[in-house]
């Protein structure tokens, strides 16, 4: 195999990870943060600011280019492949540097916005343990209608918070809600809030549900 096609196969791999707040030594709980296409781990680090609860470290992973994979989380997988294989270890990459810092996996929450909402919640179907907390603002599970939604393993109860806005030019809300259905079957004790005619952006309703959660792990027994 050539250098080019390792490149293409795994296009994210040697990606920074970004932190904020609290080094991962010190912290009491981890917030892992993905970016939308086109955007940045810097842009989304912008929410720690934002969501300001103490005790956390907050990990941001790069996209090669800015995105995760190239074609509409709709559109059939093997289209998105082998981008989106290699989004995910980046994520599981983030997730492994939070436990081998020994902070255990109930005390580690996923956000992602957009894209980086439907790979959050993609990876979280894919990758089921018991976390602090799951965020997807305005995303879903990633391929087509049909795509068979039966994952293995048990949520094991993690809080799952889902926003979106009715309509959304990107994620329609049914799919918004098929995700729900999918998270619960797994054991999520998944909460949905649609805001009509909100537009494809985080609004603060969102972020004070966030913050709520982040309360419940960070003074978690």
């Amino acid at each position: 195999m050539s250098e080019l096609q390792a490149d293409v196969r795994d296009s994210h791999r040697g990606q920074r990870i970004v932190s904020a707040g609290l080094p991962l030594g010190e912290a009491k709980a981890v917030m892992i943060l993905i970016h939308g296409r086109g955007a940045s781990a810097e842009s989304i680090l912008q929410l720690a600011r934002e969501l300001d609860r103490p005790g956390f470290a907050f990990l941001a992973p790069q996209a090669s280019g800015y995105t995760w994979y190239p074609y509409s989380f709709l559109a059939p997988i093997e289209q998105n492949e082998p981008f989106l294989n290699s989004a995910l270890r980046l994520v599981g990459k983030a997730v492994s540097q939070a436990l081998d810092a020994g902070v255990p996996s109930e005390r580690i929450m996923l956000l992602g916005f957009s894209q980086g909402a439907c790979l959050t919640l993609e990876f979280t179907a894919r990758n089921p343990r018991r976390y602090g907390g799951v965020v997807g603002l305005t995303g879903g599970l990633i391929g087509p209608d049909e795509t068979p939604r039966d994952y293995p393993g048990s949520l094991g109860g993690t809080p799952v918070f889902l926003g979106t806005s009715d309509p959304d030019p990107h994620v329609p809300v049914a799919r918004v809600e098929e995700t729900a259905r999918v998270l619960e079957r797994m054991g999520a004790q998944v909460t949905t809030r649609v805001y009509p005619g909100r537009g494809h952006t985080v609004n603060e309703d969102e972020l004070e549900h966030v913050r709520l959660m982040m309360d419940q792990v960070s003074f978690a027994p």
